[in-house]
């Protein structure tokens, strides 16, 4: 292990507990009122955390094209497990997120906290019940963020788009929003090697994307658009991400 992704993993950590500090005294003011932690809050706690965290590991950001607000359905292309801090910084929102995700160290408490709906991709009836989740939290006016791939990929093609958790949108009348995922590497290395794909463990994944000097996560949103059923809603929103991966070289909108 190198210096940088030393340093950069005691500086994680450390925005991981300062994060979850936070959530607490979010917690207790909560308690303190008579009052839950709202959806909402949630979203803006993990909007907040996503910035530390991305900060803390090095990884900068760019937002293009207009982020989504209410209750809104962001479909997004996946290309590992930092994409849900890629798009919690982007806009405050939900996400959905498979179901292991809940057990890993650090990240699965903190997903909870920031009221990540969890869904076992084996089990349909768990796909419904994901769907009743994301149609409440939708309804509280929060977007939330999908990946509708299932899996995760090397960034080679955008997979096909399942259908069935595009069902709340489709049956609230509400937008959906296409959202294309970028890793920009500056000097050697590729997209693929910053991927999370196939057989590759949690830890050495994390370890190469600690030691990468010059790592920008990009986030372009597409326009909304309501449709008429979840089969027209997924391919549609596939062709559009897909489409959006095909043009790298638009205009920045935002930059950080």
């Amino acid at each position: 292990m190198s210096l940088r992704a030393a340093w950069r993993g005691i500086l994680l950590v450390g925005s991981l507990l300062f994060c979850a500090l936070r959530f607490q005294g979010t917690r207790l003011i909560a308690f303190f009122k008579g009052r839950q932690v709202t959806a909402r809050q949630r979203a803006n706690w993990m909007h907040f955390c996503a910035r530390v965290v991305l900060s803390a590991m090095g990884i900068h950001y760019r937002v293009e094209g207009q982020p989504p607000a209410g209750s809104t359905l962001i479909v997004a292309n996946h290309l590992s497990y930092l994409d849900i801090a890629i798009a919690s910084v982007a806009v405050p929102c939900a996400f959905v997120a498979k179901q292991e995700i809940g057990s890993w160290p650090f990240f699965g408490p903190l997903s909870k906290m920031g009221g990540a709906i969890f869904v076992d991709r084996s089990s349909r009836a768990d796909a419904w019940e994901t769907a009743d989740a994301m149609a409440l939290r939708l309804k509280e006016g929060v977007p939330v963020v999908l990946f509708p791939e299932g899996t995760s990929t090397d960034g080679s093609e955008v997979t096909r788009f399942h259908s069935t958790l595009f069902a709340p949108a489709v049956e609230g009348r509400l937008a959906v929003v296409p959202a294309a995922i970028f890793y920009e590497v500056r000097g050697a290395g590729t997209e693929r090697d910053l991927c999370w794909f196939g057989d590759e463990t949690f830890l050495p994944h994390l370890l190469r994307v600690l030691e990468v000097d010059g790592f920008t996560a990009v986030v372009r949103f597409g326009k909304p658009e309501v449709f008429p059923d979840r089969q027209t809603a997924a391919w549609r929103s596939h062709d559009a991400v897909q489409a959006m991966r095909a043009r790298r070289a638009s205009p920045t909108h935002r930059k950080n």
